[in-house]
């Protein structure tokens, strides 16, 4: 009997220190809305290939383009990935604000734009104090987050004319994602906004559905918008980040040695994504945070790009564009009492970084 009680013993030491990787799954799912070869895309992908190469293919990621794993329906993606119908997301802050309010900080029209150096705001937020608020309001509400990514500034194309006031938004139907903050400021420009999965959008373009559509430029080239819509108003009224997360039981599964492995290939894929979403129109840093990677990509002027395949490009002046951001300001008002204190820390952490 003590022979056996100790070969007992032995097995239940030895099963109690094989790690969760026991139990892993072979596949874990990863949604993301628009193709593999946007930034978005390809921030994704390096990030399900660092960690399938880091934990030895324990934790194999497999990710899932085009809004496949939610039909279409972007919208829907928090509720999956929380209700555990998907493991991992690199999604839009757009996409989730439905269900976590807070996040439509990032879609507040110019709240960032307006600052000396867009991007540098941009940073302060997501690295600051009122970018860990908005982690902690998405994780009460049941998903982890792992790290911010950036899809880029929201520019418009459309198919009819240039834009230079609002009195040319008049009558111009244009596809926004399902948000009312998106509603709102587009009705405030006195344009005709429709609410429409990313996935319908290219369809109602060429079918005269809608004239326009507004989406990063590392997203609309790729899919080539400039064929159906000439111009593009180059205005920045929001940004769109993404944020790098998992199902909170998916990442209980993980061991704490992978747990780290995947945080830490999080930031770095979220570091890449944003260069790439940025390269061409920031400073300079992304192009040379990418070309140390040996990553640059086939566009680094993005400019001389959109006009080489036809697109005329408007660039407003500091005057054009507070016309436009005096119309917004009702909506950012009535929306600014919806998280008051998150829009304060952020307005806070903006200033920090513009006086420097």
């Amino acid at each position: 009997m003590k022979k056996f009680a100790a070969v007992l013993l032995t097995v239940l030491v030895v099963g109690a220190a094989v790690p969760a990787m026991a139990a892993y799954k072979s596949e874990y799912k990863l949604d993301i809305v628009p193709s593999i070869t946007t930034a978005w895309g390809q921030g994704a992908q390096y990030f399900a290939d660092l960690v399938r190469a880091r934990t030895d293919g324990r934790v194999n990621i497999k990710v899932y383009p085009n809004a496949q794993l939610t039909t279409g329906k972007q919208t829907n993606a928090f509720m999956m990935l929380r209700n555990g119908a998907i493991d991992f997301a690199c999604q839009s802050s757009i996409n989730w604000s439905p269900q976590v309010v807070e996040l439509n900080l990032f879609a507040m029209p110019f709240f960032v734009a307006e600052q000396p150096d867009r991007y540098a705001a941009m940073d302060a937020i997501t690295g600051g104090k009122s970018g860990a608020m908005l982690k902690t309001a998405v994780e009460l509400k049941g998903v982890k987050v792992l790290a911010y990514g950036e899809n880029g500034f929201r520019e418009l194309t459309n198919s009819k004319r240039e834009i230079h006031t609002p009195e040319d938004f008049k009558g111009l139907k244009i596809r926004v994602v399902g948000s009312k903050l998106f509603l709102d400021t587009y009705k405030a420009m006195g344009a005709n906004p429709i609410a429409m999965n990313w996935s319908d959008t290219m369809t109602a373009l060429q079918q005269g559905v809608v004239d326009g559509q507004e989406n990063p430029i590392n997203t609309f080239y790729p899919v080539k918008v400039y064929e159906y819509n000439k111009y593009m108003l180059d205005w920045h009224c929001v940004i769109d980040p993404t944020l790098f997360s998992v199902n909170p039981g998916v990442w209980k599964s993980f061991s704490k040695e992978d747990q780290i492995i995947i945080e830490e290939a999080a930031k770095e894929a979220a570091k890449f994504q944003t260069a790439l979403a940025r390269i061409g129109l920031d400073d300079g840093w992304a192009y040379d945070y990418l070309a140390k990677m040996n990553k640059l990509p086939e566009v680094t002027d993005w400019y001389k790009e959109l006009a080489r395949v036809g697109m005329v490009v408007t660039q407003l002046t500091p005057e054009q564009t507070a016309a436009f951001a005096a119309l917004a300001k009702p909506v950012r008002d009535e929306w600014y009492s919806k998280f008051p204190q998150i829009m304060d820390q952020a307005a806070a952490d903006m200033a920090a970084v513009a006086k420097k």
